[in-house]
């Protein structure tokens, strides 16, 4: 990206047909600078700013669950976000990076704990030990994303099983459907972008990846630093920003374990 320019997030190919929408029953907040200064160091490490953090957290929530209201297949997933205020146990007695996410429905979590069995199911609660759909602010960069953390080594491991099953197509296919994103293994260098993608690139990741010890993400990072951001602070871009999240939710109903998408246990 060229200083002083603004990248303007891609939408989806005309040619798809959209998933039908219900009506939002509010608009979305526009985003304000604060929501990126509170999270700048040392303002990042002072309660004194936890108001602000708060009001970027919830603006984030309401992305996360406008996803849930306006896609149906997005419609059970489940909502959380990160803490606010700095504490350490948690975040270091640092909060630089907030985030809104979305994981599988509990419904599916109780079903995936009695598969796995008490001692590898206990942890299900924790959100990254499950793979999710995200949408994140730090001081200088807005991100959309779908993360599987080397925790949720068994959404990894059923994705691994499904391409066994099911060869490589699939996942490309949606892969070059996301144009904008990027494929990231852990944090490589590799260049494995969404919309460009060969199978032999697709064939490489995957030589590499391994569920349980990589974190696997497909994202797309929006640079904000501060002489840019005033362009961004307009109550259009988290409507955008909804739209990506909505574009990743086939991608995760692809990999994650459900009882319809069972190739760990089928």
């Amino acid at each position: 990206m060229r200083a002083g320019s603004v990248k303007i997030l891609p939408m989806a190919p005309s040619g798809e047909s959209p998933a039908p929408r219900r009506a939002r029953t509010g608009p979305l907040e526009a985003f304000e600078a604060w929501d990126f200064e509170a999270l700048r160091p040392p303002r990042s490490r002072s309660a004194e700013y936890n108001e602000k953090r708060l009001a970027a957290r919830r603006r984030l929530e309401a992305i996360a669950k406008a996803l849930t209201k306006e896609t149906p297949e997005a419609s059970k997933l489940e909502v959380r976000t990160s803490i606010h205020n700095p504490f350490p146990p948690v975040n270091g007695g640092s909060v630089e990076r907030l985030w809104a996410y979305l994981s599988r429905p509990k419904a599916h979590k109780t079903k995936l704990k009695r598969q796995l069995g008490a001692d590898l199911g206990k942890d299900l609660d924790q959100a990254y030990r499950n793979g999710y759909l995200c949408v994140a602010l730090e001081a200088e960069a807005i991100e959309v994303s779908f993360r599987i953390h080397p925790d949720a080594w068994f959404d990894g491991r059923n994705l691994t099983r499904r391409i066994e099953a099911e060869g490589l197509r699939p996942l490309l296919g949606l892969l070059n459907g996301l144009e904008g994103f990027r494929l990231q293994l852990a944090d490589w260098k590799g260049e494995w972008i969404c919309g460009q993608l060969e199978i032999e690139q697709l064939e490489e990741f995957l030589r590499f990846y391994e569920p349980g010890e990589h974190l696997l993400a497909v994202q797309q990072r929006l640079p904000v630093p501060e002489p840019m951001r005033e362009a961004l602070l307009t109550p259009e871009l988290p409507t955008r920003l909804l739209h990506e999240l909505s574009r990743l939710v086939p991608l995760r109903h692809h990999a994650c374990w459900a009882p319809e998408c069972d190739f760990l246990f089928g």
